[in-house]
């Protein structure tokens, strides 16, 4: 996860009124706490010894070596033509509205501005995601109700 990534979660947790959002990846453990006028972060990143606790104001990341496969490169330059729309929140994916009802979009439709995709679900709150751009869904990258992160990947989208 990069600095930019954090700070965004940040502005995002201190905007929504949340008092406290812990978000968990592989190799990442954030805890994020708001209240009285400030914010507390801490970051914990399993390969390092130490367990740095920072305030929002000075973050510093701490660079991760990851190995990339030749199928991940790969799958990277055929995705490269592609738009990806990201989620908006954190929370939990649905690709349609209720069981009885029809997805909101699968590989092959045709989308354009304003079109609703999915929702997540974030507190109790069922949040419409609008697609940003036009074009033909190619691959859907989350599993319906399975739980998404910030900026996280939903849809790719071929935009011609």
């Amino acid at each position: 996860m990069e600095l930019k990534e954090i700070q965004n979660l940040i502005k995002f947790v201190a905007k929504s009124g949340a008092s406290e959002v812990k978000l968990e990846m592989k190799d990442v453990k954030i805890t994020i706490k708001t209240g009285s006028g400030k914010t507390e972060t801490t970051i914990i990143q399993q390969p390092a010894i130490a367990t740095p606790i920072m305030s929002s104001q000075n973050i510093i990341p701490v660079p991760l070596v990851e190995e990339e496969s030749k199928s991940t490169t790969s799958t990277e330059s055929e995705d490269s033509n592609y738009i990806t729309i990201k989620s908006p929140i954190i929370g939990t994916f649905y690709r349609k509205s209720s069981p009885d009802k029809p997805e909101f979009a699968k590989v092959g439709d045709t989308i354009s501005v304003g079109d609703i995709v999915c929702i997540i679900e974030a507190m109790k709150l069922f949040n419409e995601v609008e697609s940003e751009i036009s074009g033909k869904i190619v691959k859907i990258l989350v599993d319906d109700s399975s739980p998404v992160e910030f900026d996280q990947p939903l849809f790719l989208v071929d935009p011609s």
